[in-house]
């Protein structure tokens, strides 16, 4: 198994639960389907799958309240193509104020995570493809600190700090919290042609965190769809 450990920090997270609709909530800790786009944002290949297997919190679960000004509704690709053609609509989107809203959010202020993971790989890999050439390539970006995109912390707006380490330090919380269902991850269906669809089924874990680690292995050995 080619596994990695990373220290994870930032300023602010929201990593937001899908039953609360409209105003912005975050989970109290990480999902791993978070962590699997943030450590994607390092190296991320059609052929590589990234899983979660331990998240340790270093530190206390502190929430605060913003608001934000959001879009309602987003341009599409056509758009932009038709204007870069000189064929499209010149309009500024933004520019109309009933599109902007301001909406409130719980976010975590002031977060630390150690992660432990690892990664396989996928009938999608290239011919000449190995764990091995992954292994040294993703090695190599994490301790360049180089990336792809921003890495965050569930919104662009809340960059993180990824750090690689060889082993990770406990954590100085102590007792055990039940966390409720969380979402783990999401399934996407193939179309007729093997490739992945726009439909998606979201899968849920029950996390347990004792003394400040969640053994994501082990909680996600019963996952509920």
């Amino acid at each position: 198994m080619f596994g990695f450990k990373v220290i994870i920090r930032g300023d602010y997270a929201l990593f937001s639960r899908p039953e609360m609709k409209v105003e912005r909530v975050s989970y109290d800790v990480p999902t791993p389907s978070a962590l699997t786009g943030l450590i994607s944002s390092v190296f991320w290949h059609p052929g590589v799958k990234y899983v979660i297997d331990k998240i340790i919190v270093y530190k206390e679960i502190n929430f605060v309240n913003i608001r934000r000004n959001e879009l309602n509704d987003k341009i599409s690709p056509q758009s932009i193509t038709a204007q870069m053609k000189g064929t499209g609509d010149a309009t500024v989107f933004c520019s109309d104020q009933q599109e902007r809203a301001q909406r409130a959010s719980m976010l975590l202020k002031d977060v630390e995570y150690g992660i432990e993971f690892h990664f396989d790989l996928t009938d999608e890999k290239d011919a000449d493809m190995t764990k091995v050439k992954c292994y040294n390539i993703l090695l190599r970006r994490l301790k360049k600190g180089q990336h792809f995109s921003q890495p965050c912390l569930g919104c662009r707006e809340f960059p993180a700090e990824v750090r690689l380490v060889d082993e990770l330090p406990a954590s100085t919380l102590r007792g055990d919290a039940d966390l409720g269902f969380m979402l783990y991850d999401l399934q996407y269906e193939k179309n007729k042609d093997g490739k992945p669809s726009d439909k998606a089924l979201p899968r849920f874990y029950r996390p347990h965190m004792k003394d400040g680690v969640i053994d994501v292995a082990f909680c996600a050995k019963e996952l509920v769809c």
